[in-house]
Order: C-alpha cells, then sequence, then structure tokens
C-alpha cells in the first residue's frame, strides 16, 4: 500500500508492512510514518516484540506519529517471529544481526537522509545496544531508556536470585502471541487466566515445572532457570561497551526494575569516552511513566519524549538544544530537577550508618537503631526463615505491570509488622539529608543452613510513621563472592555479604527517619531459597527447610548501610 495521510495530519503519512528482508532470507515488516514534505528527513527506528501498532506509545512513547510531526522518518518494526514478521521468536537471539540489518534498510528509505537513531524502552532498549555493537553503516546514535545491557544479572538474576515475578509473567505475556500466530484460541485463553492469576502461580513448585508455559510456547523461560550462573548461554547477549561509539541518551526511573542496568550503561560508555553520553532519571517506574514519590504530574510521560527530541535535535539537526549541559539530570525526589557532573556526582560522599540493637530488632516495633555512631559490644538479632512464609513484596523494582507484579513505592507496614523482619531506624533528621548515589549494605551473619537469602530494603520514614521503600537488594549465600563458582556456606558460621541497593535520589527532610529492613524473602519479586543447596528449580514445596538467621551488628562485625550523602 502506497503511503496515506492519516486521518487529521496532513503532514504525516504512513506506510504499512514495509518489508525489510533478513540476512538468512527471514521478512520482518514495518509501518513507515514519514513528513508529508520536505525532506530528507533523518531516520528514528524502533524495533519491538509488542505489536508495532501498539505497546511501546500505548505504555510510554508519543505515537510515532508525533516525531514525524517535528521532522522525522519514524520506522516502526515487528521484531523477528512477533505479529507480522516472519521467522521464530527466541529472546534476544537474533537482535544484533536483524537491527544492524535493518538500520543499514532504514538508511536507504525513500525520504531518508541516509542518518539513523534507534529508540525504544527495555527490550528494544537492549536490542539497540546489542546492534551498536556491530557499528552498522548509517547509525548515528541511539536512545536505550530504561534497560539493561547485561541480561542475566540485570534481567533475570540478582546475585544469585532469580527476578520470579517479571521473568515468569513477561514470558507468559510473551507466549500469547506465539499462540495467537498459530491461531489457537483455547491456549490463548489458557494463557490470559495464568497472566489473571499469576499471583497464585509465583507459588508453584518446582520452578522447572512451572504449569502455564507447559504448553511451549515459552521455552526460554526454561532456559532461563536451567542456567542460573552466567555461563555461555547467557554470554552472547552481553553487551561489549568497547564495541559501542556511537553518542546515547539513557532514561531511566527510580523504580524502573533496569534502573541499574541503565546507569551501569551510561557509566560504562561515559567511562571511554568514545562519543557524548548523557543520563537522564525521572520519578517513574517501568511503565506507564507517571510521577511517583510524590513528584508532580510535570514530569510524566511527556517529558521523555520531550528528552528524546531535544537530543535528536541536537545530533541528528545541529541544533543547541541544551541537552548536553550537563551529563547528567536527574529529578531528586522531594528537591525537583538537578543537573549533576557525573554519576555518582562529585559532591556525593559515601557515609556508614551502623546497625544497633539489644537483640531485639525484630519488626518495626523492635529496638533496632540506625546512626553514623559504629557498634560496641551488642548482643545479634535472630530470626527464622521459612521458605513457606515469605515475606511477601510491597512495592519494588520488578516489571512490568503494577497489577501483577510489585513494582514503585509502597507502603511497608504489613512486612515491617513481622517477626520475619529486622528493622534498623534512624532517630528524626535534624536537618534535610540528600543521597544521590549507589547505596549498599554490608551484612555480617549466619544461617543454620547450607544455603540461604539475605535481603535488605532502605526505606524513607515519615512523621507519621509511614514507611516508603527507596531501593531494595538480595544476596543468595551460594553467590556470595561475585564471579565465583557457587559453593555452600558452612550453618552457623559468620559471613560478610555485600548487598548492593541499586541507585537513589531523593532528599529526605528534616524530622523524617532513615530505615534499613533486614530479612531473607523478597516474595515474588525474586524466587524463595528453599535452603537446601539443592538443583535450583527442581525441587518441590515439601523439600524446604526452615533456617535460624542471625544478624551480628559488633565492634568485630560492622553490619551497616553505606549511604551516597550530597554535602
Amino acid at each position: 500500500m502506497p503511503p496515506q495521510p492519516l486521518p487529521g495530519l496532513p503532514s504525516v503519512t504512513v506506510e504499512r508492512d514495509v518489508p525489510c528482508r533478513m540476512r538468512d532470507g527471514v521478512t520482518l515488516y514495518a509501518d513507515v510514518y514519514r513528513p508529508a514534505e520536505g525532506g530528507p528527513h533523518p531516520v528514528l527506528l524502533i524495533s519491538h516484540p509488542y505489536d508495532k501498532l501498539a505497546a511501546e506509545s500505548n505504555f510510554g512513547f508519543s505515537h510515532p506519529a508525533w516525531y514525524a510531526r517535528h521532522g522525522y522518518v519514524v520506522v516502526a518494526q515487528d521484531t523477528r517471529g512477533r505479529y507480522t514478521s516472519e521467522g521464530t521468536f527466541y529472546p534476544f537471539r537474533h537482535e544484533a544481526d536483524d537491527m544492524s540489518t535493518t538500520i543499514a534498510w532504514a538508511a536507504g528509505l525513500e525520504g531518508a537522509g541516509g542518518r539513523v537513531a534507534t529508540y525504544g524502552f527495555s527490550y528494544p532498549g537492549l536490542n539497540q545496544l546489542l546492534a551498536a555493537q556491530r557499528r552498522p553503516p548509517g547509525l548515528v546514535t541511539i536512545s536505550p531508556s530504561f534497560t539493561a545491557g547485561h541480561v542475566y544479572e540485570e534481567w533475570f538474576y540478582r546475585q544469585g536470585a532469580f527476578a520470579l515475578a517479571f521473568a515468569s509473567s513477561w514470558a507468559t505475556f510473551l507466549a500469547l502471541d506465539t499462540a495467537s500466530r498459530r491461531g489457537d484460541d483455547a491456549a490463548m485463553a489458557g494463557l490470559g487466566a495464568a497472566l489473571a492469576g499469576i499471583h497464585g502461580w509465583y507459588w508453584a513448585l518446582p520452578l522447572a515445572a512451572f504449569p502455564p508455559l507447559a504448553g511451549g510456547d515459552a521455552p526460554y523461560y526454561f532456559d532461563w532457570l536451567a542456567h542460573p550462573t552466567h555461563d555461555d548461554f547467557w554470554a552472547p547477549y552481553d553487551v561489549d561497551f568497547d564495541a559501542v561509539e556511537v553518542p546515547a541518551i539513557h532514561i531511566g526511573g527510580w523504580w524502573d526494575v533496569f534502573l541499574s542496568g541503565t546507569v551501569n550503561n551510561f557509566v560504562e560508555l561515559e567511562r571511554r569516552g568514545r562519543a557524548p553520553q548523557k543520563l537522564v532519571i525521572g520519578p517513574w517506574y517501568h511503565m506507564p511513566w507517571r510521577p511517583l514519590g510524590g513528584a508532580g504530574e510535570d514530569v510524566g510521560t511527556n517529558v521523555v519524549d520531550d528528552w528524546q527530541l531535544r537530543w535528536y535535535d541536537h545530533v541528528l539537526k545541529g541544533r543547541d538544544t541544551g541537552v548536553l549541559d550537563s551529563p547528567v539530570t536527574v529529578y531528586v525526589l522531594g528537591a525537583g530537577w538537578r543537573d549533576l557532573d557525573a554519576w555518582p556526582p562529585s559532591a556525593s560522599r559515601p557515609a556508614d550508618w551502623f546497625f544497633h540493637s539489644d537483640g531485639r530488632a525484630i519488626a518495626s516495633y523492635g529496638d533496632g537503631t540506625l546512626s553514623p555512631e559504629p557498634p560496641g559490644d551488642e548482643p545479634p538479632d535472630l530470626y527464622v526463615y521459612d521458605p513457606g512464609i515469605p515475606v511477601v513484596s510491597s512495592g519494588g523494582h520488578s516489571c512490568c505491570d503494577q497489577a501483577l507484579v510489585p513494582m514503585g513505592p509502597a507502603d511497608q507496614s504489613a512486612a515491617e509488622g513481622s517477626k520475619l523482619v529486622l528493622c534498623y531506624t534512624s532517630a528524626p533528621l535534624a536537618a534535610d539529608l540528600e543521597l544521590v548515589g549507589d547505596p549498599f549494605v554490608t551484612l555480617f551473619a549466619a544461617s543454620s543452613c547450607v544455603d540461604t537469602d539475605f535481603t535488605a530494603r532502605l526505606c524513607v520514614v515519615d512523621a507519621a510513621g509511614r514507611s516508603t521503600n527507596l531501593q531494595e537488594g538480595i544476596v543468595r549465600a551460594s553467590h556470595r563472592d561475585p564471579g565465583a563458582a557457587p559453593s555452600p556456606i558452612r550453618p552457623d558460621e559468620v559471613y560478610e555479604y555485600r548487598i548492593a541497593l541499586g541507585p537513589v535520589g531523593v532528599r529526605v527532610p528534616a524530622g523524617h527517619r532513615l530505615r534499613v529492613t533486614v530479612s531473607s524473602s523478597d516474595f515474588p519479586q525474586w524466587d524463595r531459597n528453599l535452603n537446601t543447596g539443592g538443583p535450583f528449580g527442581q525441587e518441590g514445596p515439601s523439600a524446604a527447610k526452615a533456617a535460624t538467621q542471625v544478624v551480628l551488628h559488633d565492634r568485630s562485625h560492622p553490619s551497616r548501610v553505606t549511604l551516597p550523602i550530597v554535602g
């Protein structure tokens, strides 16, 4: 079909289902939006597995026609094996080749000026980075937003723990189109029902027998479970930042599942210094980009499009939009937008705040405290972790629908009222405290089992006593040494654990308090450790063992949170 004007938008035309042939003969299809007059125009390319007619513009960006109205040819493509495109879909496997081929093809489209930029958040954020490694002709800049460049440790596993809610719900959603492509209404109905009831399925064990996907429409889910360490299965999906040489704008959200990865993408490319990089972080979770954490309505979804347009106008059209006046711009919660000189900013300094108690830090009503004073001779805190009674996640950094997974800021009172959680709370702050950077927890702990998990959450407690999560992390004891092969722990022996919490940017007002909670589950954000040391994903619920956990905080074992304090 030749290009047609869009109703009510005579300045924009659309050409639907334009074919692009891959190197192996598979054809991918795209819709092409063009300014009706003038040209040639730079190209913006987005390729994703969520239906080129919808998805990315339904939950994030403005419609491609909006960018076409601003003087860009926009190509919206279905990735291999999805919706209108040919081939078989397997996440990440073909993206570097297919995107590289598509970029070169898009540069030669009618009305294009031979210069291509890519955009997209989440999955199409990663495929931009994978393609940029290949340095395809015509690629000028990328915008890998709300995404991460290392699939194993930034998508599916965190220090050994499996991102259960994200992985299982996402795979179930992806399976719907696979069933649809073969016209299997019964399978689609079953998968839709599984999504609607996903909270019940999170409890299913063993993990490797996840019933909603037993029909075979998402074989990759079981591959993810079959590779619980970083091995040759994951290596092809690691971005080689040494090979990426184009300018990039990296956009993320304080509660996005890929926040740490987005920041890491920026840091890795900025450190190499091959091309200008820009990092923008707003008060958002993965989608939709509504303002969170008390932010005003003026920082909603349109802000992301505005930043991207400023970036493309600067890089592709040579306009001085001020987008690179500073390398980092973040929305500091409670303070507003702030330009920074780096990530973390040079004004930020690490400060240790230590855990204290008289041995009864259980729950928010216990005697646990948090302060800059190092511990003295203090008794440890003990709790019992039973995999059959996990601490249920309240908010967090999962993906992708708040109705299906724990994401965003949330009231922590349910978890903090439980004796399954240790709480260490500061005194009310005498003055405002600004935190911008990468906090982490150092934990000295022992367990009665050969494997277990330790979790931590950093929260702000307001003057009324409401606790809200900022960041959280987890470490699987058997994965305590990054880069080393997993190994069991010796029961009742004390180990030092480092729990990365991820980036934060917040001004905590005077009168509010900081709180760190410690437990052994954050479910279903991460899977439950059954405490057995048995084969991952293979054991049923009857295998689970309860564990006695001991958290030490004394002169020899100074458990603490390290905070990035500005000023």
